[in-house]
């Protein structure tokens, strides 16, 4: 343990030790939800900066991008992060990875030609592939994760928009869910639009939905109401045990819950924020500059209407992007 994090554990209090558990595991997916801004296209040096960092931080896991098709997207219009092809992983994280953290990619239903492009597990460097899917796609999201179980994999399900879904519906996708390989199924705040009674009512459906059984509960949440970082904790307090979170928060829009604000909460002894603090000074401060991420009106106005942050990006990659006024009477009508 290091002499920042004991001296954080002795001034938080007996209360901090509540979110201590050892099985609770944190996934870093800075360079795949951040690569939503810039077509993916983040060199080399600045994945292993934050692979670098995530690894002496002690998180568990580490998204790389997607697993993308390239039928439905041209390679030459995005970033080796879109694809996460191979060739490109063992390019930047090497033939033998650190095992102390897990690589993983995302993969979109019907957007993934995943029986050609995600390898068998003894053929990648990669160890969890995550599936995500809308509700309409639960039958092709569990094709792609037997398959994905079948080739050796660690397995997520990730329903997007789940604040849109109805609650039969969402039952019924968690049953069907329930009798696969999956490992973990997520709770996921698409839009930035929960509260932290919503987030409690949704870990308690799941862990429901699961009990039973050996799968997880994760989370991962979107800042549009500044409640990313609560929301990830209100997870956590209820028995959700794998949570995501991005350097910075970076991510699509109003970005992510902050790793190190997150890493600061867990108490477990092995997790350290320096290493993050060093990355976002090096690394995140300079994109800062040059990318547009993180909580702002528009983000906040489409997360309330519960509504999908596109229009907000629009506005934000336009010469109005500070017509906040004018945006929210838009949004309004």
């Amino acid at each position: 343990m290091t002499k920042a994090k004991k001296k954080q554990m002795e001034t938080t209090g007996a209360g901090g030790w509540l979110s201590y558990r050892p099985e609770l595991k944190v996934l870093d997916c800075t360079v795949r939800d951040g690569g939503l801004i810039n077509e993916h296209k983040f060199s080399d040096e600045f994945v292993r900066g934050i692979y670098d960092a995530a690894l002496a931080a002690g998180v568990d896991y580490f998204e790389c991008g997607y697993k993308a098709s390239k039928r439905l997207s041209k390679r030459e219009d995005y970033g080796p992060w879109k694809f996460c092809d191979e060739a490109d992983l063992r390019r930047v994280f090497g033939d033998e990875p650190d095992p102390a953290m897990k690589l993983t990619v995302m993969a979109d239903a019907e957007r993934t030609d995943y029986h050609l492009d995600i390898l068998p597990k003894d053929q990648s460097i990669l160890s969890m592939i995550r599936v995500a899917c809308y509700i309409h796609q639960i039958p092709t999201a569990v094709e792609m994760l037997q398959d994905a179980h079948a080739k050796g994999y660690e397995t997520t399900c990730n329903i997007m928009a789940l604040s849109t879904i109805q609650e039969n519906e969402l039952h019924e996708a968690l049953k069907i869910l329930a009798a696969t390989p999956v490992d973990v199924i997520y709770v996921v705040d698409s839009f930035g639009s929960l509260y932290s009674e919503q987030v409690r009512d949704y870990a308690r459906m799941f862990l429901h939905a699961v009990e039973g059984t050996q799968k997880r509960i994760g989370i991962h949440t979107h800042n549009n109401q500044q409640l990313a970082f609560s929301n990830s904790i209100e997870a956590v307090v209820h028995g959700i045990n794998l949570v995501d979170a991005t350097v910075y928060g970076l991510g699509r829009g109003a970005g992510n819950c902050p790793m190190e604000l997150l890493l600061g909460f867990l108490k477990n002894p092995k997790f350290d924020q320096r290493p993050l603090i060093e990355c976002i000074q090096k690394d995140l401060l300079p994109l800062s500059k040059k990318l547009d991420w993180g909580y702002s009106l528009p983000y906040m106005i489409t997360g309330q209407l519960n509504l999908h942050p596109r229009d907000a990006m629009e506005l934000r990659e336009s010469p109005q992007k500070e017509e906040f006024l004018a945006f929210y009477d838009k949004m309004m009508e």
